[in-house]
């Protein structure tokens, strides 16, 4: 008997482009083990419809996902991050293990219908509310694992190092203190999530420096030189998101974030700088340099007002970037894209910023970023070519929205003009997990969320 499974897509976006009669063959592992073009007679399950890569998400906070909407009323003086800041800590309060599972699992669910296949958890939540240890350590992140698991969606846990309040080695608050694990033992933390990885074979681990704020540099140093001695792993750090950030690090470091980061730690392709709003254009190009990724997440910066991040200049040095949901206000592949992109164009007065010319925006913004959360994720994801996981989306070319679309202009509609959505069908690792527009498990996840929501909110 055969342990692999064979699809026939009518269209499918290879890497050399947009061909029919595709036929993807699946191992057990659930990995591309052939893709064979233009084949109208191989044995294989039909899939009406344009297969498209799944789309990596490389920077999530899962919990915050409790608290869209509930941040949009004005306070006294004037709201920015630092105010919004105070709602997230009070949310982060009543986190529970069993709280973070049914939200994580809520949001895995509506990203897997919305296109992500992949998601990296910049997880910090480690302490009970008051800052004590959980009798059991790694608790709050086996919620995370077994949400990504109950929905299907593959994980890259990213365990976060958090220390202080601010530069110069402030305490931390309060508050903060829910977060905070000193070098030690976030090292520890981190070897024993990957030996439970590597048993179970459930997610990838990375590892997360919240900043350079909440991560003096002896801390920092300390950690990378740990890691240097293990296989190479994604590091993510949050990075000149803000322009009071910037002030201080210039203040306590001598430096501006990126400048001081890429002067004293060996970024390199496994780092993804998130945010990076802040940037000087030789920043920028030390960046692109280094191979790093910039993980950008617009409509989480926008809402946060945090600032644009300048796209034609990344671009000009040909960067490496990837996208977010960030704080989940919106929970959209195709939303960050465009907003990226839209951006930009305010930003320039003009139109299509990020393509080459007589290319398509919405191919180059989909292939780009798959790219770049491949590599920020550290899996093998973010194409469909043999040897990749099968995580794969699959739009409704019978949608009202793509009639009369083909090629890259199905790519450009989605992007651009996906509301509602097309998205029918997703695959990952070879499991189908959204089939005719439903999640296999949504109505229970759905059932969990609701009664979580009402104890905490």
């Amino acid at each position: 008997m055969s342990l692999q499974s064979r699809y026939r897509f009518g269209t499918a976006w290879l890497p050399e482009g947009w061909r029919r009669n595709v036929v993807v063959v699946v191992d057990v592992a659930g990995t591309i083990a052939a893709i064979t073009p233009d084949d109208i007679d191989t044995a294989a399950a039909t899939v009406p419809g344009a297969a498209l890569p799944g789309m990596p998400n490389v920077h999530s906070h899962a919990f915050q996902r409790a608290m869209v909407g509930l941040a949009e009323r004005r306070s006294s003086g004037r709201d920015s991050f630092w105010t919004w800041r105070e709602a997230m800590y009070e949310l982060a309060r009543r986190m529970t293990p069993e709280a973070l599972n049914a939200v994580a699992a809520q949001l895995y669910v509506e990203m897997l219908k919305a296109g992500y296949t992949a998601v990296c958890e910049f997880h910090y939540l480690h302490n009970q509310a008051d800052g004590s240890p959980f009798a059991d350590g790694d608790i709050m992140s086996h919620a995370l694992v077994d949400a990504a698991s109950s929905a299907g969606i593959g994980l890259t846990l990213l365990p976060t190092a958090y220390m202080t309040a601010d530069f110069g080695g402030a305490a931390p608050t309060q508050r903060q203190r829910q977060f905070v694990v000193d070098a030690d033992r976030f090292v520890a933390l981190v070897e024993r999530l990957r030996a439970s990885a590597a048993r179970a074979g459930r997610c990838e681990v990375g590892v997360a420096l919240h900043s350079l704020r909440a991560v003096p540099p002896a801390a920092l140093a300390h950690i990378l030189d740990a890691l240097a001695e293990r296989a190479p792993c994604p590091i993510h750090i949050h990075v000149a998101e803000q322009q009071r950030e910037v002030a201080a690090s210039l203040q306590h470091l001598g430096q501006r974030p990126v400048e001081w980061l890429m002067e004293h730690a060996d970024v390199d392709a496994h780092w993804c700088l998130v945010h990076a709003t802040h940037t000087t254009a030789a920043e920028l190009a030390a960046i692109a340099r280094s191979n790093a990724v910039v993980a950008l997440c617009p409509t989480t910066e926008a809402n946060l007002g945090d600032g644009v991040f300048a796209l034609d200049r990344y671009r000009d040095a040909r960067g490496l970037l990837a996208i977010g949901s960030d704080s989940q206000i919106s929970v959209s592949p195709a939303e960050e894209l465009r907003w990226l992109e839209y951006q930009a164009r305010l930003t320039q007065h003009e139109r299509n910023i990020v393509c080459g010319e007589t290319e398509s925006t919405g191919a180059t913004l989909w292939r780009a970023a798959c790219t770049g959360g491949a590599q920020a994720s550290g899996r093998a994801i973010g194409a469909l070519a043999v040897g990749r996981r099968a995580d794969i989306v699959v739009l409704d070319t019978e949608s009202p929205l793509l009639a009369g679309r083909d090629g890259d202009a199905i790519l450009d509609t989605h992007v651009f003009a996906g509301q509602p959505s097309s998205i029918r069908d997703v695959m990952v690792g070879g499991r189908w997990v959204v089939q005719d527009g439903r999640h296999f498990a949504e109505t229970t996840i759905a059932a969990g969320f609701r009664r979580t929501l009402s104890q905490i909110t």
